[in-house]
């Protein structure tokens, strides 16, 4: 029985997959790809998330969680791959973001390329369907079950927020410039989904670049700030002036949460916690 059991996973795990990737291009492998490289952080991390952190043999520069990727090898950005990096390392699959312009000559090479970006909630959950398909992991036990720990997580989240925080008006800023998180942005989903406003409106795009004068306008409740790089933040001209600031409700967060916020993949819960603790402390105390 147990060699019955063990021929029937080898035929299963043989069997030929196929997807459609952010590109609407139909794709189709042989058998689930054993030898993946991966351009994108989020991407990486959902291949982990669904129990294949095992057959990435490459990663972008960014990709560093969980902790045993940073000892791959590394094949440039997303935008800037090392084209030969990659093809020396055979992968099966590349894995890579829509807008990156490598994909055409690794496409040329013979490289098979899964294009997908996911920028919204929904599109997080059809992305880990993708990839739970290429990856030969069925729903139940993949994409569908981790879906349901994210999105329970999401909403413990939103269920932790003091009432006196519901309905703040929050901006975030997503990096320097001020690139900020608009209502359409996934991060702009999580704040709705918390019970929050946010003061870029979803006209404006996912992260549209601002004047800072915008963000003063505004007047938010709540400043929320990412900052990877760890750089000393000034205030933009004109912020001392908004009330949020002069009273101190403004979230920094580190490199390690900011990039938990920003990257749309399977930690969008622990991002959404870091935003409603931001909110607690900040807004915990106000009056109704």
């Amino acid at each position: 029985m147990l060699v019955v059991g063990l021929l029937l996973a080898g035929v299963a795990a043989a069997q030929p997959v196929q997807v459609t990737d952010g590109r609407g291009r139909v794709l189709r492998l042989p058998a689930p790809p054993q030898r993946i490289v991966s351009l994108l952080p989020s991407l990486s991390e959902s291949v982990c998330a669904l129990g294949a952190c095992a057959r990435l043999v490459g990663v972008d520069r960014y990709s560093n969680w969980p902790q045993e990727l940073t000892r791959l090898p590394q094949v440039g950005g997303g935008l800037d791959p090392n084209i030969e990096a990659i093809v020396a390392l055979h992968p099966d699959v590349v894995l890579a973001s829509v807008s990156s312009r490598a994909n055409e000559r690794l496409e040329a090479l013979g490289l098979t390329v899964v294009a997908l970006e996911p920028k919204t909630h929904a599109q997080v959950r059809q992305v880990l369907g993708v990839l739970g398909d290429l990856l030969g992991v069925p729903p139940a036990q993949g994409a569908e079950r981790l879906w349901r720990e994210i999105d329970a997580g999401v909403q413990a989240a939103a269920q932790s927020l003091p009432a006196s925080a519901r309905g703040a008006r929050v901006y975030f800023e997503v990096s320097r410039g001020p690139y900020a998180a608009s209502e359409s942005s996934f991060i702009g989903e999580t704040l709705q989904r918390l019970g929050v406003g946010n003061v870029v409106p979803a006209a404006l795009g996912p992260f549209p670049r601002l004047n800072p004068e915008y963000v003063v306008r505004a007047n938010p409740d709540v400043i929320m700030l990412g900052n990877r790089s760890m750089q000393a933040r000034a205030l933009y001209p004109g912020w001392d002036s908004i009330p949020a600031v002069r009273a101190q409700r403004v979230c920094v967060f580190d490199a390690v949460t900011s990039e938990l916020i920003v990257r749309p993949g399977p930690r969008l819960a622990e991002g959404a916690r870091a935003m409603a603790r931001c909110l607690a402390e900040k807004l915990g105390g106000k009056g109704q």
